[in-house]
């Protein structure tokens, strides 16, 4: 695997995995059937990458072009996620990786609607 770089390593100020964020305040056209779709990027913790299979990632609200930083984190950590990890290891910049303020400890907690648990 080539070395690479993340395109964003900050945190953005309306990211979902933010608890401090309000779902609903997401710029350019955020609904809850887009975020609801987002679970498809949620890996099954700790299992295995099906050889072959993309990896499917959340994308940050502000641009395609970019992993959305809030969802590494918690992938990278309690979400487990193994295939992640994997792709992590030829990243350059991961150690620059800034969150804002506390995190959502799951994706069902970032739905609207949704209790908001403190991680």
């Amino acid at each position: 695997m080539t070395n690479w770089k993340l395109k964003r390593t900050a945190q953005c100020e309306k990211c979902p995995w933010r608890v401090d964020v309000d779902p609903h305040d997401i710029p350019d056209g955020y609904c809850e059937t887009k975020h609801q779709a987002l679970v498809e990027t949620i890996a099954e913790p700790g299992a295995l990458p099906v050889p072959g299979a993309p990896l499917r990632a959340m994308a940050c609200h502000e641009t395609d072009e970019a992993h959305c930083v809030g969802w590494v984190n918690h992938q990278l950590g309690i979400g487990n996620n193994i295939a992640l990890r994997l792709r992590m290891d030829s990243c350059l910049n991961i150690d620059k990786l800034r969150l804002r303020g506390k995190q959502h400890p799951s994706f069902e907690a970032t739905l609207p609607g949704k209790p908001t648990e403190s991680a």
